[in-house]
């Protein structure tokens, strides 16, 4: 799960005009699509298959995703997808029988708002099973006491019971201070606090032991305090200008002052717990929200509340290069994550991978551009 990935440290204007618009599907063609006789939609074909095998054990009434007012043509329940899930287990090799699949299964549909674009990667730090040395900052496991409940509203919280009254949970400046030394699980300890806070923004990370071992942590729980940009801290500290505000200049501004570093941190009270990834391969993203593995440049958090988890998206943006420049980037996605700040219509926050360029592109990546959601048809 991106918990807000690199728009939440940022939370600029584009990114909050983005999460105010409201979806409008309109039918297009796929000769609409630029590039689309460039693409390589067999890069697909195995995670759809993947999302396909575990919709097929849901209940046909589930809902994926998207509004419930209609507005959402079709794709919004489990059932909607039967047809084009018992078509894709005999698509054969190649682009052309990809090609064939999508424009005979699918309904490109335009979201009618101007798409933003942002990126995450999965955090890759240096940790150590016990603590000593350098390793000083724990990475807290689940609470036994952390628990999820109803608000009034219909919205599912996170936070603890104290004397019969539900609350959210203990912020991150009293965790800091010890509160639950010995009342939670440690996975791992790590070098600094930074290290762990960008970890949780991305909500994903491979910790790397003193032996050359690798243990994978996936978003497991967050504490039910709201989210507060540090970017948008910074700024206000006069710290950094609007314009130069990245994840980049974040960090260095934190490693350049580490007698406020907690300070600055602990202004946002929320606080994200993990849990073990075991047995994943190597070359596999950590779980999205559907549960399925993330496949970088291939795998996007999107707004549940407009989009269906699971569906192909058609994204024409830019994207960082190596020179600081950016280029056109034009390409099929899936729709498999959600973000805390991922909200509204055209939002996307594209999953860039694991290491230095991955971290260097999502930390880069703030764009305009198109997004066209593919729809299934409905069964025969």
């Amino acid at each position: 799960m991106a918990l807000g990935a690199v728009a939440g440290l940022l939370a600029g204007c584009a990114e909050q005009a983005a999460s105010t618009q409201r979806a409008a599907f309109s039918s297009v063609s796929f000769e609409t699509l630029t590039g689309w006789g460039d693409e390589t939609p067999s890069a697909l074909v195995a995670p759809l298959r993947e999302e396909c095998r575990r919709i097929a054990r849901m209940p046909p009434e589930s809902v994926l995703g998207g509004a419930g007012d209609g507005s959402i043509p079709n794709g919004r329940y489990a059932g909607d997808w039967a047809g084009a899930c018992a078509a894709l287990e005999a698509v054969g090799e190649g682009d052309e029988a990809a090609r064939r699949y999508f424009e005979s299964w699918f309904v490109p549909y335009e979201i009618g708002v101007s798409a933003f674009y942002t990126g995450y990667y999965e955090v890759e730090v240096a940790g150590a099973p016990q603590r000593g040395g350098a390793f000083q900052t724990p990475l807290y496991g689940r609470p036994s006491d952390l628990v999820q409940a109803r608000a009034t509203d219909g919205r599912v919280v996170s936070g603890h019971w104290v004397d019969g009254a539900f609350k959210p949970y203990f912020s991150r400046a009293e965790i800091d201070a010890g509160v639950l030394d010995g009342k939670a699980p440690v996975l791992a300890w790590l070098k600094s606090p930074e290290d762990l806070f960008f970890l949780q923004v991305q909500g994903s990370g491979r910790i790397v032991m003193p032996d050359g071992s690798v243990l994978r942590v996936g978003y497991d729980g967050r504490n039910g305090h709201d989210y507060v940009p540090i970017g948008k801290v910074l700024e206000e500290r006069g710290a950094l200008a609007p314009a130069d505000v990245t994840m980049q200049s974040i960090r260095a501004w934190l490693a350049a002052h580490p007698d406020q570093t907690r300070e600055v941190l602990e202004r946002n009270p929320n606080y994200v717990f993990f849990r073990r990834l075991d047995g994943l391969l190597p070359s596999v993203g950590a779980p999205g929200a559907l549960g399925v593995g993330l496949t970088p440049g291939r795998s996007m958090a999107v707004d549940r509340t407009v989009l269906p988890l699971g569906a192909p998206l058609w994204v024409e943006t830019t994207m960082p290069e190596g020179t600081g420049d950016a280029g056109a980037w034009r390409h099929l996605v899936l729709a498999q994550d959600i973000g805390s700040d991922i909200r509204g219509a055209g939002r996307g926050d594209l999953f860039t991978g694991w290491g230095a360029r991955a971290e260097d592109v999502a930390g880069r990546l703030r764009a305009k551009g198109r997004m066209v959601v593919l729809l299934p048809r409905p069964p025969a």
